[in-house]
């Protein structure tokens, strides 16, 4: 059939007929096979087996196929093959059967008003479906309509839309809607069309305007932060945006700075408030200047305007004003003890209402003490009862009241005022010895001093520092005594001579820093004791008995007793648990002598000890009057330490049985002296001496043996002890 043949199909029936080189004389068979025959779209060729015609079934569609490749075949009647098989293509010729297709069906653009001529905005595009190698496909632009003024034009062959006249402005047309269209064959074919939408952006062309030239308002005097009114202004720019948003200055008629203007970004308003309160009585009304511009500034190209100002009338409305305390708090000083009735001060309040005719009343809101009476018409202020210090109602020597101030308008307005009254010292007390006692040894240098000290109720600058010296009316004392300054509150007694062994009455004359200075006699107690190697005194129970706050010999003997009595208690006891160990020995010894280390012995108790209550009844000594029905109730007194004689030392018990009788007449004795606290008073002690040189009461049971205890060492401890020597000793 020859070499492969290349053939163009329309849409006639007959496409091609083929025909072999090597015919036979029954005749050649032909046959086809490929895409469009036997192949995927199937029947659309067909061959007449006998004639080699080629035929077509179906239209084409070159979008869809532009071409088919198809295999020829010659056979003889008995089905051999008489040559190779042939390719036989088959192309679909191009007809200009698709219009053009826009992209989108509406294309958007921007540009900003006031644009310069030939600046471009958007672009649109078709295609087509033909053959791009025939004239079918070629596609050219064109704007159908796009309204009054011709503002863009179209690149036919791009399709490229750009401005093509000046005067763009937003505020005239916003927006463009335009009609483009595509059509192939260069134009002159199909057509379709699509729209093209132009928005125009905004510039700040326009300044804002005020809608009138002048604005009037009203606000009440005294009122801050509130708003006043507003100023309306006209902007043609675009709504909410920068070049709309307006900023507003007030240039005249507020120099106080009492107004302040701002823009309301929803309906750019200028809305003008009050920043500092206004005063009817000082100025009633104000007239302001005020400007408007954008915020942004105006384009070079925007015409040129002046800029727009207006005039705020604002009256300014009298109100009622509360009363005004001019000095709040107001600080006086008062001396304490200021009689009942005496004028502090006049504390008044002003109204500011000077074009109203009110009065002003006054009372007490608060006065914690009732110290104080208000006078309610003129607000003077006396005292009402004497002014105490130290008082709970003082907070650092200040006194606090508030005074209430009230008009008599409707409704009625007042204020508070604050009242701070400080209440000075006055020197009303003289220094007090503390302690008004002392211990110390009769030996001039070490041990021969002790430490004095004062108190004083009054505060700073009336108290310390304080003056001690021996009393002038006593020249004499200055011979055994002298007083040196130890601090500002604190002196030291030293003795300048030997001195025995007693108690001592030193008269002293104190005297504090006030002005003007008090002073006050009084009384030292001084218990001179013997003095020790290190220049403390020996005998620590005399010590600790006169350290106390003043006891006197007769306290001092009752203490004696009492220490004498113990000793008797502790002896018994002692001697009863002697012999109650003496009993249990011997009867363990007789149990057993052969374990006796490996095991446990259990003792009996050991009496005689705080536990024992069955050797002596111990309530006589600690409420005697309970006892004694002969025993008068004691007296109740606490009186400083005085200068009376101490009382004689009475004799001591010659025995046991009168003890409980020493006693009760030693604590007698003691309630009814009227130098020393009561019997339930904390004694405060200067000082407890070095010790005592006896072994403890301790040692007496703890060495007891199967031996009698030896009780001659009683002897060395003085003659108080002798007695108890002879009792136990023999």
């Amino acid at each position: 059939m020859g070499p492969p043949l290349l053939l163009a199909c329309l849409l006639a029936p007959l496409c091609a007929r083929i025909k072999s080189d090597k015919q036979q004389p029954g005749g050649v068979i032909y046959s086809i096979k490929g895409p469009g025959v036997d192949e995927e779209p199937l029947g659309i060729f067909s061959i007449d087996k006998f004639s080699g015609k080629v035929f077509l079934n179906a239209m084409l569609d070159r979008e869809e196929n532009d071409r088919f490749r198809l295999k020829a075949f010659a056979l003889d009647l008995g089905g051999v093959t008489l040559e190779d098989p042939t390719d036989l293509e088959i192309i679909v010729v191009d007809q200009n059967d698709n219009r053009p297709l826009f992209r989108q069906d509406v294309f958007t653009g921007r540009v900003v008003e006031g644009a310069e001529p030939g600046t471009c905005v958007m672009t649109v595009d078709a295609t087509d479906a033909d053959d791009p190698d025939t004239d079918n496909a070629v596609v050219r632009y064109s704007i159908l309509e796009q309204g009054a003024g011709g503002m863009f034009s179209i690149n036919a062959t791009t399709g490229e839309i750009c401005t093509a006249r000046p005067g763009l402005d937003r505020e005239t047309m916003g927006v463009y809607n335009l009609t483009v269209q595509a059509a192939d064959m260069s134009g002159d074919g199909l057509t379709t069309t699509a729209m093209a939408v132009i928005y125009l952006e905004d510039i700040n062309d326009n300044p804002p305007e005020f809608t009138k030239e002048e604005f009037s308002m009203e606000v009440e005097e005294q009122a801050v932060g509130v708003d006043v009114g507003r100023v309306f202004v006209h902007d043609k720019d675009l709504s909410g945006s920068p070049n709309w948003l307006a900023k507003f200055t007030i240039l005249e008629g507020d120099p106080e700075g009492a107004f302040a203007i701002r823009t309301d970004p929803h309906t750019n308003d200028g809305v003008l408030s009050v920043a500092k309160p206004l005063d009817h009585e000082v100025r009633d009304r104000f007239e302001l200047t005020v400007s408007v511009q954008n915020e942004r500034p105006l384009e070079p190209t925007a015409p040129a305007s002046p800029r727009a100002l207006a005039t705020m009338r604002v009256r300014v409305r009298d109100v009622n004003e509360v009363p005004v305390f001019r000095e709040n708090p107001r600080r006086i000083s008062v001396l304490e003890g200021t009689p009942p009735g005496t004028p502090i001060t006049t504390y008044t309040a002003s109204d500011p209402d000077t074009h109203q005719l009110q009065t002003l009343t006054y009372m007490l809101l608060y006065d914690p003490a009732d110290w104080l009476r208000l006078d309610p018409h003129t607000g003077t202020i006396r005292t009402k009862r004497e002014l105490l210090h130290p008082s709970a109602f003082l907070q650092g020597g200040w006194y606090i009241a508030l005074v209430l101030a009230r008009d008599d308008a409707e409704p009625p307005l007042s204020a508070t005022g604050t009242l701070s009254i400080e209440i000075l010292e006055v020197n009303d007390h003289a220094p007090v010895l503390q302690p008004s006692a002392a211990l110390l040894c009769g030996r001039p240098g070490r041990g021969g001093t002790a430490l004095l000290g004062a108190t004083d109720d009054d505060r700073p600058p009336h108290g310390a520092p304080f003056h001690f010296q021996l009393s002038p009316q006593h020249p004499q004392l200055a011979r055994n005594w002298s007083i040196s300054r130890f601090n500002v509150t604190h002196a030291v007694l030293a003795v300048l001579a030997e001195l025995p062994e007693g108690l001592y009455s030193l008269p002293l004359l104190l005297r504090d820093s006030g002005t003007p200075p008090r002073e006050q006699h009084q009384l030292l107690n001084v218990s001179v004791c013997h003095c020790g190697r290190e220049g403390t005194c020996e005998d620590s129970v005399l010590a600790a008995a006169t350290a106390g706050a003043g006891i006197t010999l007769g306290a001092l003997v009752i203490i004696l007793g009492s220490s004498i009595l113990l000793l008797v208690l502790v002896g018994l006891g002692a001697a009863r648990v002697r012999g109650r160990r003496r009993a249990l020995r011997k009867g363990l010894l007789q149990r057993s002598r052969d374990d006796l280390r490996d095991n446990i012995l259990n003792y009996d108790e050991q009496g005689g000890g705080e536990e024992d209550q069955d050797a002596y009844d111990i309530n006589q000594l600690r409420h005697p009057e309970l006892f004694s029905p002969r025993v008068k109730p004691p007296l109740r007194r606490d009186a400083p330490i005085s200068s009376a004689t101490p009382l004689t030392p009475r004799k001591l018990p010659s025995g046991p049985s009168d003890i409980e009788d020493f006693i009760n007449e030693g604590l007698e004795a003691a309630d009814s002296d009227p130098s020393v606290p009561p019997y339930d008073t904390a004694l405060i002690y200067d000082y407890e001496g070095s010790g005592s040189v006896a072994s403890p009461l301790s040692s007496i049971v703890s060495s007891l043996t199967d031996e009698d205890q030896d009780y001659d060492y009683l002897t060395e401890w003085g003659p108080r002890f002798r007695r108890l020597a002879d009792l136990y000793g023999q």
